[in-house]
């Protein structure tokens, strides 16, 4: 699959109503919207690579 269609693949799937909901559900349990600090540096590490993935689909999912 060229990166082309694999960004048409994202698309159609996290913009369809299922999709939405999914994304939603995973940016509530992955923090997208809070800090990814913890007094632990590697507990703060590894929330912020789960973070990293919903920013990685919003992107995904903006670009033309």
């Amino acid at each position: 699959m060229s990166p082309k269609e694999l960004k048409a693949t994202y698309k159609s799937v996290f913009q369809s109503d299922d999709g939405k909901q999914v994304l939603e559900d995973m940016e509530k349990r992955f923090g997208l919207w809070r800090t990814s600090y913890a007094p632990n540096s590697d507990e703060t590490a590894f929330r912020e690579g789960q973070r990293d993935v919903i920013l990685f689909i919003h992107a995904t999912l903006k670009e033309k």
